[in-house]
């Protein structure tokens, strides 16, 4: 029969005991899950699809509408007849100044021909010359109002709202119309501005759209000139490499860089 050396036993149970933690303390730091603060989950940020040129025209003088060739999603060309109002009353006052204009100055010329003669005094030289003067800018202010009658497109875009509708009466300052210019979209971001530490112009990422579901990539575009101190964050914009057929301006997504944005 065998005798069993209690000291070794002992001393056996002793060295599992000791080292029982360690091992358990190893399978731990093997098997815990990464922290939710991961690099990859710092490098993605939140944006927003914008349009480079947006606006919204408003009408310059009063009367009815009478022409709304386009609605809304329509494009247009850059110079194309977007608003048309009535222009009978403009056109009426215009012809008017115009030919008040020629007879004040056929007297103003018929005074500087017959000074040439002294037949005319200084006096009334100038004073027919400046009524002539007058009646060119009484012209000039009718044309303006029917220049106004008609509203055209500043740039090629979309209709994003019609505001008005036709046999509407507008006044001055009037808003008529939405549009924006969808040719050439961009990406805004807001980004810590740690990030500023390795962003630069160029600097590429990847854009996932929510409304698609699809992702495309994009470089920065253009870096904001300051920081916000109260949200130490700074304005970026970024484009799409390939200008996508199928992505509106409004669309939200995100944003990932391969560098952690801290």
């Amino acid at each position: 029969m065998t005798r069993i050396s209690w000291p070794l036993v002992g001393g056996s149970l002793v060295g599992v005991w000791i080292l029982m933690p360690m091992w358990l303390a190893t399978a731990g730091t093997k098997s815990d899950p990464k922290p939710a603060s991961s690099a990859a989950e710092l490098s993605t940020i939140r944006g927003v699809v914008k349009a480079t040129a947006q606006a919204t025209l408003a009408s310059q003088v009063q009367g009815r509408i009478s022409q709304l060739p386009f609605k809304e999603g329509h494009r247009f060309k850059k110079g194309a007849l977007l608003v048309a109002l009535d222009c009978s009353k403009y056109e009426a006052e215009l012809a008017s100044a115009k030919a008040e204009y020629r007879g004040k100055e056929k007297t103003y010329e018929n005074n500087r021909r017959l000074s040439k003669h002294q037949a005319v005094g200084q006096l009334e030289l100038e004073v027919s010359q400046a009524e002539a003067e007058k009646a060119f800018a009484a012209v000039k202010a009718a044309q303006v109002n029917v220049n106004g009658c008609t509203v055209r497109a500043p740039f090629p875009g979309r209709v994003v709202k019609m505001i008005v509708n036709e046999h509407e009466n507008v006044f001055p300052n009037d808003q008529l119309i939405s549009l924006l210019d969808d040719s050439l979209l961009e990406i805004e971001l807001i980004l810590p501005s740690k990030s500023l530490a390795w962003l630069k112009v160029g600097t590429p990422f990847e854009y996932a759209i929510d409304e698609t579901g699809l992702r495309y990539p994009a470089v920065v575009q253009v870096i904001g000139a300051n920081v916000d101190p109260a949200s130490q964050t700074v304005k970026v914009k970024g484009r799409f490499r390939t200008q996508p057929d199928n992505v509106l301006a409004g669309m939200s997504g995100t944003a990932s860089f391969a560098e952690p944005l801290r």
